[in-house]
């Protein structure tokens, strides 16, 4: 696949009558603006609830227990300093 295709495949969000396509097309990652500034502690005490929107929110959709998530969250967004 060319990127030529990838290019067409891809809708226009601004088409349709008053942009109804984008507010329909909602099945694609979108990165967030901030970094999460989350502290060990934080990641440590999060409710896996919380962890998991985190996650999805950043496209990290992690399956396992609570422990597994916190383990996750904090390699992927914790840097060493």
């Amino acid at each position: 696949m060319s990127m030529e295709s990838v290019a067409r495949q891809s809708p226009s969000l601004g088409s349709g009558p008053n942009g109804q396509q984008a507010r329909n097309w909602c099945g694609h990652f979108q990165m967030p603006l901030h970094y999460p500034r989350y502290t060990k502690a934080d990641y440590e005490a999060m409710p896996e609830w919380k962890l998991d929107c985190l996650l999805k929110e950043y496209g990290l959709l992690i399956t396992g227990d609570v422990e597994q998530k916190r383990r996750f969250a904090m390699g992927a967004f914790l840097w060493a300093r």
